[in-house]
């Protein structure tokens, strides 16, 4: 397991896989990024999560291995210690061994990815770690906290309400609460999953209690939007204290909505970039990303969505994904490599950004 590491490699340990329901999408992110990683850069140690919780060390670099769903036969057991110097502990027929961990990539979506969990074992074990901190990845994970905190800095983004569970117990009442607000249609979304999980677009009042009730069942709450007639427009933001906007692109999802279906199973989905807006309202979606981004103390990257309406151009800001696909076919790196940034260098300044963060 121990080798001979050269003095200039970056011990990295890249996550994948996880207990969410966005578990398909991790495995696709991560065969893109490991197989790009510049091998002579970094140490890489493939660690991942099975939907059942397990950690396992992945031993092998035949990565097309993992969106096929086969990589578990080829793996040891493994944890990261939160005890600060242990790093990664891997179960060998030799007996416990342990690797040092300069760097921590976790590429995962979706619950214990991007809710501040990981973040948080990180920060216990001292470690840097790519992409947002605890309390950003945990605000903007959840939906109903972003909105708030777009609220506050005064950020034009889509009317909402709030939903629970309990609220559900009177279902009527809340339907009667939304119809006051809201005409038809409006989406329906769990405030805490992303890749489009658990998403409807409700465009009858007959159909409402049945999207809030299958949007529960991710998340004990829900939002309610309100339908804005614009197009999808995404803008990738990297850097620390001085983020900079990558140019806008443009998703044409050939469905009712960009949903999980049209993002990962289907190819109905059409991404134009540079987005087909002015640039008027180009460099105003830029601006409002980077303001969203400081705005709920982001760092490292997130891809920052937003609709722009056919008739007036307006800007209005949609979601946040701190850590967005990267697969071969997702948005962010794209933006960034028609930014100037491609992938091989956007793998390492993001490993950069996370060590700047941590060491200054």
């Amino acid at each position: 397991m121990k080798g001979c590491v050269r003095m200039s490699e970056i011990r990295l340990l890249v996550l994948f896989g996880g207990v969410s329901p966005e578990h398909e999408v991790s495995l696709r992110s991560a065969e893109s990024i490991l197989s790009t990683l510049n091998k002579t850069r970094y140490r890489v140690f493939p660690v991942g999560i099975t939907k059942e919780g397990k950690w396992l060390l992945y031993q092998s670099q035949d990565y097309s291995r993992l969106p096929r769903n086969t990589w578990q036969e080829l793996t040891v057991p493994a944890a990261f210690s939160p005890v600060r110097g242990e790093g990664l502990l891997i179960q060998t027929p030799q007996g416990l061994e342990r690797e040092a961990i300069d760097v921590i990539l976790p590429v995962l979506h979706g619950e214990n990815g991007e809710d501040g969990s990981i973040q948080g074992l990180a920060q216990l074990a001292g470690i840097p770690c790519v992409g947002c901190g605890v309390a950003a990845s945990a605000t903007c994970m959840d939906k109903s906290l972003t909105k708030l905190v777009a609220d506050q800095a005064r950020i034009r983004q889509a009317a909402w309400e709030l939903v629970t569970r309990r609220d559900m117990d009177a279902p009527e009442a809340v339907r009667t609460r939304i119809e006051a607000r809201f005409a038809y249609p409006v989406f329906v979304k769990p405030a805490g999953t992303g890749s489009s999980v658990g998403v409807t677009k409700v465009c009858r009042p007959e159909d409402l209690t049945a999207a809030l009730e299958r949007a529960l069942q991710y998340d004990r709450k829900a939002l309610v939007e309100e339908f804005i007639h614009g197009r999808e427009i995404e803008c990738a933001v990297l850097g620390n204290e001085a983020p900079i906007a990558s140019i806008c692109g443009e998703i044409d999802s050939g469905a009712e909505f960009y949903d999980y279906d049209a993002k990962y199973l289907t190819d109905s989905a059409k991404l134009y970039i540079p987005g087909r807006i002015s640039q008027d309202a180009m460099e105003r979606v830029r601006k409002a990303a980077v303001q969203v981004y400081l705005a709920l103390g982001c760092r490292g990257l997130s891809r920052v969505d937003f609709f722009v309406t056919y008739e007036e151009e307006e800007v209005v800001f949609n979601e946040i994904n701190t850590l967005p696909g990267f697969t071969s076919i997702s948005m962010y790196p794209k933006l960034m490599e028609a930014s100037g940034v491609p992938y091989p260098e956007l793998l390492d300044r993001l490993v950069d950004l996370a060590m700047e963060a941590q060491h200054g």
